[in-house]
């Protein structure tokens, strides 16, 4: 008989749900996908009803259902340290006691309320430690016997990074840190003040890092200020926070804004002001202390487990540059990085966990990768997509084929439009890896602009990120193994670069300088955060890069997740449709559905059949 267990993770940020069977993941999707709330932290209802559809199982037959974290142990963590920093911190005790009280405190009352409503009162529920979440999560999908496992992110419950060891279906923790001293929460504090909203704009932060000047005094006193002013790092990697300069411990915002101005002698940005030079060289100093903490904390993982092999997760994993520089070191043969890295990845490893170490099952042998590429998502038929094309009476065309799809496909690319690409299941985590995707032609030296400005409606600095077919991924890139979650980034090679490009100019015009022969993805240090995609994972994206390939002899496109600032990746046909109307993208690609809001349908037949013709 099959056992069935229900993973969640809720009430922070990113709630989740995730259901195995037998050990195995079949689906996992987050809420904010259904109810269209960015990063939505209410209990997940709808991902839940989804993974049972997508399980085709009734609610009864649910064995274990396991929440990604401890609530008791969090509350006496936010006791105890109301308590160790009291009078300070009164307002914000005052403003989360009530809460704590009605909701959290009786957490167990709540979820048991809330699964009942979904005909899962018959599942035992199981509470697994935050940071025991996240190392399920990275282990046990991952393709190793035996790993290190080093998770980082800002706070569970009272931990911020620990370090385990994984051997079989056991994973044993070594070492742990524990708040207020958190690179998670540093890294939060300085996206804060940089003007990014903390939880959701440390990637921004991260991609603004790069336009700092790495040869300015300025950068450099910037560094020695946090080592000698807020941050205490050891050898091992383990560090002691400066609480006299934040105020997340017991406050409503991270830092003693007076106090940091008078450190960095800058105050901290208006969200929606102008940056300015010295917040991108702050950027920079915190990357790269953010950096050297990784790096140092690596280095005594592979200490302490003496393990090859090491899995990452916690927020801090979402770091692609910091996980670059952990690959060039050397440290480890082999990292796996799990690609919901974050709180929604917990609803994954808390059900691995009950599986694994409450049941005691052993690991599935010989598996690449417990996690399928991330397609975990809800996925949608022909019928589905014919449907909201009769409801917007939508100008579109079928082409029944994926091969002669996606030559047509990278034939419009290399003409410089925009396609919306919608294909199979969407997927699980932040990133979209060619399933709810934006394409665009990485040689073209607009296409960053136009995609940013007119497509994402988004800060104009961020990088875009290239997909390019696995078996080609060394001749473009710096890299020596496959990145399928985009969780890497490495330069781009050194002979298809242009090494004129001025640091001495504004932002803007530094972003548009063309600085190698793939504009659109080489960021301002020549650094690019790469996907690779193989045929065994995702057949139909690949078949478009080939066909790219064989058209323009590069297999390297722009890939975007799809959708507009300020909102989650597109689910739905529907919210695809509605998205591609909104924007300037050019085409869209939905199943075998070609639809085009210029061009009639005869008018969009005809290019079809010219173009096939000339095949």
């Amino acid at each position: 008989m099959t056992t069935y267990i229900l993973g969640i993770s809720a009430y922070y940020h990113d709630s989740a749900a995730t259901l195995i069977a037998d050990g195995r993941i079949i689906a996992a999707a987050q809420e904010e996908r259904f109810t269209r709330k960015k990063q939505d932290a209410s209990f997940p209802s709808n991902a839940i009803k989804y993974v049972l559809e997508e399980g085709n199982i009734d609610p009864a037959t649910v064995t274990a259902v396991a929440f990604y974290e401890k609530p008791f142990i969090k509350f006496e963590r936010l006791l105890e340290t109301y308590h160790a920093f009291a009078p300070k911190g009164l307002v914000s005790f005052v403003t989360a006691m009530p809460v704590w009280i009605k909701e959290k405190l009786f957490m167990r009352r709540t979820l048991t309320s809330e699964l009942a409503l979904l005909r899962l009162e018959k599942a035992k529920l199981y509470f697994t430690e935050h940071h025991l979440s996240h190392a399920a999560s990275a282990f046990y999908p991952s393709p190793y016997e035996e790993a290190a496992i080093l998770t980082i992110d800002g706070v569970g419950e009272w931990a911020t990074t620990t370090i385990s060891h994984g051997k079989g279906n056991s994973i044993t923790m070594l070492k742990e840190l524990h708040f207020p001293h958190s690179v998670g929460l540093l890294y939060s504090a300085f996206t804060y003040y940089c003007g990014f909203k903390v939880n959701s704009g440390e990637y921004k932060l991260m991609g603004l890092a790069p336009y700092g000047n790495p040869d300015s005094e300025q950068t450099k006193e910037f560094v020695k200020i946090i080592k000698e002013h807020l941050v205490d790092i050891r050898n091992d990697g383990s560090l002691i926070l400066n609480m006299n300069y934040f105020k997340y411990a017991t406050g409503l915002r991270m830092t003693h804004d007076h106090k940091w101005g008078k450190l960095f002698k800058i105050p901290p940005r208006s969200p929606e002001g102008e940056i300015q030079q010295e917040y991108m060289n702050m950027a920079m100093a915190v990357q790269q202390v953010t950096e050297e903490i990784v790096l140092k904390l690596t280095l005594t993982t592979k200490k302490l487990t003496g393990c090859n092999n090491i899995a990452l997760a916690g927020g801090v994993a979402l770091n692609c540059v910091a996980n670059g520089k952990l690959l060039e070191a050397g440290v480890f043969d082999n990292i796996w990085i799990q690609p919901a890295a974050g709180d929604a990845g917990g609803s994954v490893g808390a059900a691995l966990a009950v599986w694994h170490i409450l049941l005691d099952k052993p690991r599935v042998p010989d598996t690449p990768d417990g996690m399928q590429g991330a397609y975990l998502g809800p996925g949608f038929s022909q019928k589905e997509i014919l449907k909201v094309a009769t409801r917007y009476n939508a100008s579109y065309n079928k082409v029944n084929e994926m091969p002669a799809m996606a030559a047509l496909i990278a034939q419009f690319i290399e003409d410089g439009n925009v396609v919306g690409w919608f294909q199979g299941r969407m997927e699980f985590g932040p990133r979209a890896l060619g399933n709810r995707s934006i394409l665009g032609d990485a040689r073209n030296p607009e296409m960053q602009k136009r995609m940013n400005l007119k497509i994402k409606f988004r800060e104009g600095f961020r990088p875009f990120a290239p997909v390019v077919l696995e078996e080609d991924a060394a001749d473009y890139f710096n890299l020596k193994t496959a990145s399928p979650y985009m969780l890497l980034v490495a330069k781009v090679k050194d002979e298809i670069c242009n090494f004129q490009a001025s640091a001495n100019r504004s932002i803007m015009d530094r972003l548009y300088q063309v600085r190698s022969e793939l504009p659109a993805i080489t960021h301002i240090d020549f650094s690019a955060r790469i996907q690779t995609v193989c045929r065994s994972t995702n057949l139909p994206f690949w078949t478009l890069l080939q066909e790219f390939k064989k058209l323009t002899g590069c297999s390297v496109l722009v890939n975007t997740s799809f959708n507009v600032r300020g909102e989650p990746i597109v689910c739905t046909p529907d919210e695809a449709y509605r998205c591609f109307i909104r924007t300037e993208m050019d085409y869209l690609v939905m199943g075998n559905y070609i639809f085009d809001k210029r061009l009639q349908p005869e008018a969009l037949q005809s290019i079809i059949n010219e173009k096939f013709k000339k095949d």
